[in-house]
């Protein structure tokens, strides 16, 4: 089952960086920007192949953690061997913004376009919080809540789906209460302030409970499946910046995050609930690849991009030293935070 897990989490993986890659590689290639390497992973060579018509070597490298596409002149004309109208830095803004943008673009259609394909083979639901039950000695119940009944928002931020709840509800609340603001059936909106009830599995972890069931109503049509997939995508896509404001805010610990190792834990789980469950990681992970990599910050494409704005803004680029320096050190920390993110994998594991 090891084998199967490691072999699957490879895939995965490799999908989602060849995709984001390539959205780099294609619009590089034509807007005629010499392209040295195409890598897929990081680290050491595991197999090269170097293109006969274009010259460009293909590289697949051991560790399946990333992977990139080495252009000429990606800061500044770093070598003279190559013409001046090949190098990226002497494009014109947009197109360099488009070549920065595509991995993230590549990333985010792909996830739609299997959301699209599950809701097709799978069928699709209505996303909204709206509750189908509510259990009988429960915080809920107690309160009020009946079938019907909407959530609009938890602690004063507003929500449309309940993946956005989920996110909220899992924020470090100061108080022993969550404020709720719920539509009833009558359209009549009400505001509640219910403390979860916390109760504790087997091996002592505790889990906050409100006792509600949300509607998983199954949404019919064409025009729908293709409704469930951007909505979805929209919904994966606001439960991620609500995390990285959780983690900027300190509502979310960073020890809640997961690195490679969380990932193969979770490829494992997939495999054995079935092909559904696969399809949507392969989707939720390009997700959050794209979101991740469009961050404004250094040694990310939205790091990058960043830059190219404060060039058009200023008319004129950014010191490369200290460009080349914020990439660096971007770099570094990103590093150490995937050290640490699968240092405590590896500890959860035992």
């Amino acid at each position: 089952m090891w084998f199967l897990t490691l072999i699957l989490f490879i895939f995965i993986l490799g999908i989602i960086v060849l995709v984001h890659e390539a959205g780099h590689f294609f619009w590089a290639k034509k807007f005629g920007v010499y392209i040295y390497e195409f890598s897929i992973g990081m680290g050491p060579v595991i197999y090269s192949k170097k293109g006969k018509k274009d010259g460009i070597t293909y590289n697949i490298r051991a560790l399946p953690i990333g992977g990139f596409v080495s252009l000429a002149g990606e800061v500044y004309e770093d070598d003279k061997d190559i013409p001046k109208d090949k190098c990226l830095c002497n494009k014109p803004i947009w197109q360099r913004i488009i070549v920065m943008a595509a991995g993230v673009m590549n990333n985010f259609i792909m996830a739609i376009l299997l959301l699209f394909i599950m809701s097709l083979i799978w069928g699709s639901n209505s996303l909204t919080p709206k509750i189908d039950s509510v259990i009988e000695g429960y915080p809920m119940y107690e309160a009020g809540i009946t079938k019907g009944d909407v959530i609009l928002s938890i602690n004063n931020k507003k929500i449309s789906t309940w993946d956005e709840a989920q996110i909220l509800l899992y924020y470090k609340n100061n108080k022993d209460y969550y404020e709720f603001s719920i539509e009833h059936v009558d359209g009549k909106v009400e505001n509640y302030k219910i403390t979860p009830k916390v109760e504790k599995d087997e091996s002592g972890n505790e889990t906050k409970v409100f006792g509600v069931n949300i509607n998983q109503e199954e949404t019919l049509g064409l025009l729908n499946k293709v409704k469930f997939a951007f909505q979805k995508f929209g919904a994966v896509v606001s439960s991620m910046w609500l995390t990285i404001a959780g983690l900027v805010t300190g509502k979310i610990s960073v020890n809640a995050l997961s690195g490679p190792v969380g990932i193969y834990s979770v490829v494992g789980q997939s495999v054995s609930y079935g092909v559904y469950y696969v399809v949507y990681l392969i989707a939720y992970l390009s997700i959050n690849v794209g979101v991740i990599n469009i961050i404004p910050f250094p040694a990310f494409d939205g790091g990058r991009i960043l830059f190219l704005i404060i060039e058009k803004i200023k008319g004129s680029p950014v010191n490369q030293k200290f460009e080349n320096w914020c990439h660096t050190i971007g770099f570094i920390l990103l590093m150490i935070l995937i050290l640490f993110v699968t240092i405590n994998d590896i500890m959860r594991l035992f």
